[in-house]
């Protein structure tokens, strides 16, 4: 399951925020630079992230943007909520429309246990479970 743009680069600059520490403001410039991600989209996301109380966004010359609530409280599996990624993983892995008990596709049975087990790591991964990790940003 492969997450969209959009997504990858929200839990991105989430989880970069997180492990760099939330007592200051990160301008999207910086953000833009250090994650390699163009400012207008970048921009975009992080409108997103505001409407979604994931951060604050302070404006003026010193402002930037912040967690709005502690890491621990943002887990992967909200982030892809608001960004309607899940509704993608109700569809058929074989990309025959939608598949369900009633309408099962030949891999439905198989990808069912797999995919709880996918929802369940989104769910029980919060923000804070990253930031101590050594990972490639």
């Amino acid at each position: 399951m492969q997450l969209h743009n959009t997504t990858q680069y929200a839990i991105r600059i989430l989880s970069y925020i997180a492990k760099y520490g939330t007592s200051r403001l990160y301008p999207a410039k910086e953000l833009s630079e250090t994650l390699n991600i163009p400012y207008k989209f970048l921009t975009k996301i992080m409108t997103e992230l505001v409407k979604s109380d994931f951060v604050d966004s302070i404006k003026g010359r010193e402002g930037g943007y912040k967690l709005a609530r502690p890491a621990q409280q943002i887990s992967i599996y909200d982030i892809l909520g608001s960004f309607r990624e899940l509704e993608d993983d109700t569809k058929c892995v074989l990309g025959i429309g939608e598949c369900d008990g009633n309408n099962k596709c030949a891999l439905h049975d198989q990808w069912i246990e797999p995919r709880d087990l996918i929802r369940k790591m989104y769910k029980d991964t919060t923000l804070d479970k990253l930031e101590g990790q050594d990972f490639k940003m």
